[in-house]
């Protein structure tokens, strides 16, 4: 575990810190005295821990922010009180004082409250005592930050089973519902073109009833092997259902989509599959393509819609050919532009 410490302070405050902290070789500790900047810090990398100095401009509004992003608030903040009026007033008050104080600082953002002691007053016993709690405050805030790293690697397993099709290994339909959108979002957002293929195995049901369930799975699986290995870096592969596949294709335009989708239909026609030593099997696909557009909705059910449309068309053409909505009549019936 790489621990990060972000030190809201001065210098000045650090070097009181125990010497665990400071001349640490187990973790990184950064000293930051602008809030903008440590905003800016925490945001892009964010810190296991961050020790803040009470007396610095800025700290009670660090804390209070740090506690309102919620994708941050994992982060253990340790507020340090050293403010000349706060620890007279404990000093005058006494522990009710010190109460209210502390409750004050943990409603307004911070973890823990740890009262610093004034130099004129310490000896050597107290010193060590305030360093074992800022030191067991410090294990608190590093089993935290543990424990949200090790809940986000859980997380990341769920969501990559959760979109992954447990047959072909691609991602499946829950996963274009969740990456359609936010491709559609950053295309219009970058003023880039973006095209969508969805493509269907011929005759499918033929293969199964002839050779079996279990041979049409296997012939799924080297089919999207084989589209696996014959796409661009920017292309993204789905199981849309069944024999039925969806790819989302980034940065491109409408001709280079069609240019796409002929070269996957020639790249399954052209070689049989061989499922095992005694069978092979020849299979075509047919394909719709489709370019997006200004007035297209967010979710991409336009999108899809146009895709599929030229699919159809595909088929009702005699199949084992692509079809572009750009680049077919679709007011004269779509049509084809075929391989």
């Amino acid at each position: 575990m790489n621990i990060s410490i972000l030190v809201f302070g001065s210098n000045n405050f650090l070097a009181k810190l125990p010497d665990q902290i400071c001349y640490a070789n187990a973790f990184s500790v950064e000293v930051i005295t602008n809030l903008d900047q440590a905003v800016s810090r925490i945001q892009v990398t964010p810190p296991d821990v961050i020790l803040v100095q009470a007396s610095l401009d800025g700290s009670m509004e660090l804390c209070c922010w740090l506690k309102n992003q919620t994708k941050l608030s994992w982060i253990y903040c340790i507020l340090f009180e050293d403010r000349p009026q706060q620890l007279a007033d404990k000093s005058m008050y006494g522990w009710h004082r010190e109460l209210e104080m502390t409750a004050a600082a943990l409603k307004q953002g911070a973890d823990a409250y740890i009262w610093q002691l004034p130099e004129d007053k310490t000896d050597s016993k107290a010193l060590a005592t305030n360093h074992q709690l800022i030191l067991a405050q410090l294990t608190v805030g590093l089993r935290k930050a543990q424990k949200y790293r090790d809940l986000m690697r859980t997380n990341d397993l769920l969501s990559a089973i959760a979109l992954a099709d447990s047959l072909t290994e691609m991602n499946n339909r829950r996963a274009l519902e969740w990456d359609l959108p936010r491709q559609i979002k950053k295309a219009k957002t970058q003023r880039e073109p973006m095209s969508l293929i969805i493509l269907d195995v011929d005759y499918f049901k033929k293969v199964n009833d002839t050779h079996g369930h279990l041979i049409g799975d296997r012939l799924l699986q080297l089919l999207c092997t084989r589209l696996r290995h014959n796409l661009r870096f920017q292309d993204t592969a789905f199981r849309y259902g069944g024999e039925e596949f969806v790819i989302l294709l980034a940065h491109t335009t409408g001709e280079e989509a069609l240019v796409v989708a002929r070269r996957l239909n020639r790249i399954v026609s052209e070689q049989p599959f061989a499922l095992n030593n005694k069978l092979t099997i020849n299979i075509t696909i047919s394909l719709g393509t489709a370019c997006l557009e200004a007035e297209d909705d967010d979710q991409g059910e336009s999108l899809l819609y146009r895709a599929d449309q030229c699919l159809l068309q595909a088929k009702a053409a005699g199949r084992n050919r692509a079809i572009s909505w750009e680049y077919s009549s679709h007011v004269s019936h779509l049509k084809a532009v075929s391989s």
